[in-house]
C-alpha cells in the first residue's frame, strides 16, 4: 500500500476479496467460499479475520515488491558481468558460462548468463537481429570453370508416367544446359552415366557445384571409402575435378531457376511430342537442349575454354565405379550386399585371409573384386536366390520341399543391404525404406515359420497327381 491508500492486486486477489467479503457480511457460507476459492475453511476463517483487521490490503500477497528468495546476490551479477565485459564480450552466452565455471568458479546456468548479457546489451537474441543480406555472385569468367549440378523430382510426363528425376548440369558463366539426363531417381550410378557422358563430349570441367545430397555429401563419418568422401567424390578426385557442396538453394540459383524453367517449357514439350517414357524423352533431350541454350544462354567474359581433355590413363570404365573394401574370411569367401563370393583356393588367395580387398562395382551391375591391382575370379552365390519350382523336375519328395521353401521365402526380406548404391539406372525399383509386414531377416526365420508354412501347406487341397506333405511324412 502506498501513500495514496492505492492497493495493487491481481484478477485472482479480487475475487478473493470480493468473496471474503460475502462471507464477513454473511452472504456466503464458508463451506461455499472455501469450495470456490479451492481452500479449506480453516483458512477462509483466517482470511476473514486479517479481512476484518486490514481490510482488502490483508489479502494482498505480502510477498509483492520484494525480491525473490531465490534470486542471486547483485554483487554476484555485478562481478559476473564485470568479467563477462572485460574478456568474454564476444562470446556467447553459452561458451561464456562455461568460461567463468571453469576460470573463475562462478557457477551460474547459462539461461541466467543469457538473461544478464541481453539486458546489459552484450548479446542480441536471434529473432531481434537484422536479417542476412544474401548479395548475388558474379558469374565466372569463363564456360567450365564451374558446373552446377542438381536433380529435379517432378512429373515431366505428367499423367501419362510416373513421376521421374530430371538430371541437370548448367554452367555456371554461361547459363549453358551442358548435360540433361532423365533417369528413375538420384542414385550415384545415375551421376556415373550423366558425367561420362558430360566428359564424353565437353571434357573436364574445373569443378562441379552440388547441394549436399548423400550422392555428394557424407554425412556420417564412418562412410566408405574414406572419411568423408562418397563414392562420387573419389571419383572426381581421381579425374582431379574437384566437388563443392552449397549450403542453401540460393548459393546455386543458376541451375534452380533452371528448373523453373524446364518445368515450365519440357513439360510442354514432351505433351506436345507425345513423349511418355525415359528413354524417348533422353533421345529428345539433345535437341531440346540446343534450342534451350539459343534462347537462354549468355556468352561468358572469356573466350578461354576451361574444359581440359581426357588423359590417356584415364580409364572411365574403372574410375566411375562403386568401390567397398571387403574382409577375405578364412572359408576364402567375401560378403558384398547378401551376395557371397566364393574365391579359388589357391596359395595368393590363402595370403590374403584376414586382409582387406575390394569390391568394384560397375554401373551395369558388373561385379569385380580386385586387389593389388588385379581382379580376382569368383564363383557368386546369392542367399536371396529363389527357387524356380516350375524349372524343376517334380521327384518324390522334392516337390512338396520346393513348396515349403517358396513359403518360407514369401516370409523373407528380399532387400539389399542398406548401404548398398541404389541400382535404379537398371531398371530396378527404389529400395524400399521399410520391409514389407510379414517379413523377417533371414536370421529371425525360426523352426515355428517352418512348422506354420507345413501346416499352411497341408489345408490347402492337394493337386491332382500330387501327394500331401501328410502322405509324404
Amino acid at each position: 500500500m502506498n501513500g495514496r491508500e492505492l492497493i495493487t492486486a491481481s484478477m485472482r486477489e479480487l475475487e478473493r476479496v470480493k468473496i471474503i467479503e460475502a462471507v464477513v457480511e454473511g452472504r456466503l457460507r464458508c463451506v461455499q467460499a472455501a469450495q470456490r476459492l479451492d481452500l479449506c475453511e480453516r483458512q477462509i476463517s483466517r482470511l476473514c479475520r486479517r479481512y476484518e483487521a486490514c481490510g482488502p490490503a490483508g489479502l494482498v500477497s505480502g510477498k509483492r515488491g520484494q525480491p525473490s528468495n531465490r534470486e542471486l546476490p547483485v554483487d554476484l551479477r555485478a562481478r559476473a558481468m564485470a568479467l563477462v565485459r572485460e574478456r568474454y564480450a564476444d562470446f556467447g552466452p553459452t561458451l561464456a558460462c562455461e568460461k567463468l565455471a571453469e576460470c573463475h568458479g562462478i557457477r551460474l546456468a547459462k539461461e541466467t548468463v543469457r538473461r544478464w548479457m541481453r539486458d546489459a546489451g552484450l548479446w542480441i537474441p536471434r529473432r531481434q537481429r537484422p536479417p542476412k543480406v544474401y548479395q548475388p555472385r558474379a558469374r565466372r569468367a569463363c564456360l567450365g570453370e564451374l558446373v552446377q549440378i542438381d536433380g529435379s523430382d517432378h512429373r515431366w510426363f505428367e499423367e501419362r508416367a510416373p513421376a521421374c528425376t530430371l538430371l541437370v548440369y548448367v554452367d555456371d558463366a554461361t547459363s549453358r544446359i551442358m548435360a540433361l539426363h532423365f533417369t528413375a531417381s538420384e542414385s550415384t550410378f545415375s551421376y556415373f552415366e550423366v558425367t561420362r557422358a558430360y566428359l564424353e563430349q565437353h571434357g573436364k570441367p574445373v569443378a562441379f557445384y552440388s547441394d549436399r545430397a548423400s550422392v555428394f555429401h557424407c554425412k556420417g563419418h564412418t562412410a566408405t571409402p574414406g572419411k568423408g568422401v562418397t563414392h562420387f567424390g573419389r571419383a572426381m578426385y581421381e579425374l582431379n575435378i574437384d566437388t563443392w557442396c552449397a549450403n542453401s538453394s540460393s548459393a546455386k540459383g543458376r541451375v534452380e531457376r533452371a528448373h523453373l524453367t524446364l518445368q515450365d517449357r519440357l513439360v510442354k514439350e514432351l505433351r506436345l511430342r507425345g513423349i511418355s517414357t525415359v528413354e524417348a524423352a533422353n533421345a529428345y533431350a539433345p535437341a531440346f537442349v540446343a534450342s534451350y541454350n539459343a534462347r537462354f544462354a549468355k556468352p561468358p567474359r572469356s573466350d578461354y575454354n576451361a574444359h581440359r581433355p581426357l588423359r590417356d590413363d584415364e580409364d572411365l570404365d574403372t574410375l566411375l565405379t562403386w568401390r567397398e573394401p571387403r574382409r577375405v574370411t578364412k572359408s576364402l569367401t567375401v560378403q558384398y550386399d547378401r551376395v557371397i563370393y566364393l574365391l579359388a583356393d589357391t596359395r595368393e588367395n590363402r595370403k590374403r585371409i584376414h586382409r582387406y580387398l575390394e569390391v568394384w562395382e560397375y554401373p551395369d551391375g558388373r561385379i569385380e573384386i580386385r586387389a593389388d591391382g588385379a581382379s580376382l575370379p569368383y564363383v557368386p552365390y546369392d542367399r536371396l536366390s529363389e527357387i524356380d519350382q516350375g524349372a524343376v523336375i517334380e521327384h518324390k519328395r522334392l516337390g512338396h520341399a520346393l513348396q515349403v521353401a517358396q513359403a518360407i521365402q514369401a516370409q523373407r526380406d528380399d532387400r539389399r543391404a542398406s548401404g548398398s548404391p541404389s541400382r535404379t539406372n537398371q531398371g530396378r525399383p527404389v529400395r524400399a525404406k521399410e520391409r514389407l509386414p510379414g517379413t523377417k531377416k533371414q536370421r529371425e526365420l525360426t523352426q515355428a515359420d517352418v512348422d506354420a508354412a507345413l501346416l499352411q501347406l497341408n489345408l490347402q487341397p492337394a493337386k491332382p497327381g500330387r501327394r500331401s506333405a501328410r502322405a509324404l511324412a
